[in-house]
């Protein structure tokens, strides 16, 4: 079943009407998966290349700084023990892989509850014709201001050759951002507030992460469904190695 909303153009009036695919843009959205794919985003674009050294690797401090008994202060055996001044680090940050895995029909899950988030809240807009402004920070200033006030704008265009030209005429504005279709993420469709998307990129979306036969089914009748189509081959199965049988008998 497909799901309509309006389309608007450069001037932010309504020239028409979109189809979108309920199974990409009207799910409930699993806040869950939403939380955990963020976090999971966050941390693979971690380098992890901090280090901090310890008392082995700090230079220096090789000899007793003062004999073992007979002064009254606490024994020492390096001025590079982690209690001196310029000495090591204790359990400081040391380089690692934040690297998380997460199952692919959650991650394509967490990116359609965010786009299902986007027009629940009524926080979409389609628009026609924003390749065809004048490439300029002014002409794209004056576009994105007959749109609905928002704190900010993520740009959702089809291609990189439309990216090219509407990331020209947006790239000095404050919270706007520009990306192709196939790059969107769960971080940035939750980080800003609007997603203005190009009538062009809904192919490519819903093309992406549509779902497909069976897997429209709601959840709780899925298992049932899936189960009778095998029962169904099962026994197709079966009745074609008798027919099998029966022929070679015969």
């Amino acid at each position: 079943m497909a799901m309509m909303v309006n389309i608007v153009d450069a001037t932010g009036a309504v020239v028409g009407r979109a189809e979108l695919d309920e199974t990409v843009w009207g799910v409930e959205p699993h806040i869950a998966v939403m939380h955990q794919a963020l976090l999971r985003q966050l941390a693979n674009a971690r380098k992890g290349t901090h280090k901090t050294k310890t008392r082995g690797f700090v230079r220096g401090g090789g000899k007793k700084p003062y004999r073992q008994k007979g002064t009254g202060r606490a024994r020492q055996g390096s001025t590079r023990a982690p209690q001196w001044k310029g000495g090591g680090v204790v359990w400081g940050p040391q380089p690692r892989d934040y690297t998380q895995a997460m199952p692919r029909k959650m991650r394509r899950l967490a990116i359609r509850s965010a786009l299902s988030a986007k027009l629940r809240d009524q926080r979409l807009t389609v628009v026609r014709g924003l390749t065809e402004i004048e490439p300029r920070t002014k002409a794209m200033r004056v576009v994105l201001a007959t749109l609905p006030l928002s704190r900010s704008m993520l740009i959702a265009v089809s291609n990189k050759e439309d990216a090219e030209a509407v990331y020209r005429s947006a790239s000095n504005l404050q919270d706007v951002h520009v990306i192709t279709a196939p790059m969107l993420n769960v971080r940035d469709v939750l980080k800003y507030d609007r997603l203005v998307i190009m009538e062009e990129a809904i192919t490519v979306v819903e093309g992406l992460w549509a779902l497909q036969g069976a897997a429209r089914v709601p959840g709780r009748f899925r298992k049932a469904r899936l189960a009778k189509l095998r029962r169904r081959q099962g026994n197709i199965l079966a009745a074609k190695s008798a027919r099998v049988a029966r022929e070679q008998v015969s």
